[in-house]
């Protein structure tokens, strides 16, 4: 079969790995997160992916109000290690092998990102996981992944939610949202869309990186994305 994406950057929200739990982590949503990113890598597809932090920061968010900006990131940045970690154990239980690279040092559990072993992971067929953000303050995860984008030359971002793309407003609220297939990063900008923050948007713009928006819910979208297939919706040019 024939790849459209041979490189790519997946951003996963923490909420996705949290289920319907109100934090935390679901087991079994992990485990089938990792059968379909497994489904892409079983295509040769080099796979990079930074995950969010919501679902375990979430638990803490009641202590953290009133804390120093600062402090609270950094306490974001954690969390994403810890789901990053659940990841990597759940792909390599389905003997995909996998590294973690954390922005912040901590080498007991992970490697320290370095641009060129990333690179070199990839190559050996190795799926990388961004961890604790970029390592500074006020940036999102968002802004992290099209960083990282960036930096390993990824064809595409593409980032899982729980809809199907972009639409005009949110379509569990407004029956009558329309759904774009495709879009601008300039029109994502004025609409003021909350696809990822503008920070990200723009270097994707800088940098030429198409986004995709899809449904991870939908088994077999990133399997069909990378090869080609018409899923959610495309933030180009």
């Amino acid at each position: 079969m024939e790849l459209k994406y041979k490189n790519i950057l997946l951003k996963l929200s923490g909420e996705a790995l949290m289920g319907k739990q109100k934090y935390g982590i679901d087991g079994e949503i992990v485990s089938y997160l990792a059968k379909e990113i497994k489904k892409a890598h079983d295509l040769n597809v080099n796979i990079g992916i930074v995950i969010g932090g919501g679902n375990i920061f979430r638990g803490v968010s009641e202590s953290a109000k009133g804390m120093d900006r600062v402090s609270a990131d950094y306490m974001g940045m954690l969390s994403t290690v810890i789901n990053s970690l659940a990841l990597q154990d759940a792909l390599e239980n389905i003997e995909v092998p996998t590294r973690v690279q954390t922005a912040i040092e901590m080498r007991q559990i992970a490697e320290p990102y370095i641009r060129r072993r990333a690179i070199r992971h990839l190559e050996k067929r190795r799926i990388v996981i961004f961890a604790a953000g970029t390592g500074s303050p006020y940036f999102t995860t968002d802004t992290a992944a099209t960083l990282r984008a960036s930096e390993i030359n990824a064809d595409i971002v593409i980032k899982a939610t729980k809809v199907d793309g972009i639409y005009t407003a949110d379509p569990f609220k407004t029956t009558t949202a329309h759904k774009f297939d495709k879009i601008t990063y300039m029109d994502v900008l004025n609409k003021r869309l909350k696809v990822m923050d503008t920070t990200a948007i723009s270097m994707c713009m800088d940098n030429k990186i198409p986004i995709i928006i899809f449904n991870i819910y939908k088994e077999d979208n990133i399997k069909n994305i990378v090869l080609g297939k018409k899923i959610g919706t495309i933030v180009e040019e």
